[in-house]
């Protein structure tokens, strides 16, 4: 007797695609789609989700090819530094204003890794503070504050 190996990695991705294309597919049941030289409202969430939806089922079956896979163990350097980043840039875009926010975001996800270099990861943080800052503020005209009130 065989006994079926799974790829818990396929398996829960496979999965996890397949119950947001299901949650998007019922979130849009009432929007209408049309057809696509007329678009409605519902066609792309539908086009998105079935896409989502088949390739939740690739994952799926892949899964069963044979292939063990085990899933490394959850690391909390990276995870705690990435969703400190994005609490800080929640927390203090609006106070701070975007200029701030984005830097001290930037600086808080280089946290994850040891590889990063502080003068390194404090020149990227300025560059990517300086582009949002004319991306969402020049080019989009976005009522975004750049410093703090």
């Amino acid at each position: 007797m065989t006994r079926l190996r799974l790829d818990w990695q396929d398996l829960l991705f496979g999965t996890f695609l397949v119950a947001v294309a299901a949650g998007a597919l019922y979130a849009t049941r009432t929007l209408s789609v049309g057809h696509a030289a007329d678009m409605g409202p519902g066609y792309m969430p539908r086009v998105v989700s079935l896409a989502l939806f088949g390739f939740g089922l690739f994952f799926l079956g892949r899964s069963a090819r044979g292939v063990a896979v085990t899933i490394e163990a959850v690391r909390l350097r990276p995870l705690l530094a990435v969703l400190a980043a994005v609490g800080v840039f929640a927390l203090t875009a609006e106070r701070l204003g975007l200029a701030i926010a984005s830097v001290l975001t930037v600086l808080l996800a280089g946290l994850a890794t040891r590889e990063t270099r502080p003068l390194e990861s404090i020149g990227f943080a300025l560059l990517l503070s300086a582009l949002a800052a004319l991306l969402f503020i020049k080019v989009l005209a976005l009522p975004v504050p750049l410093w703090p009130r």
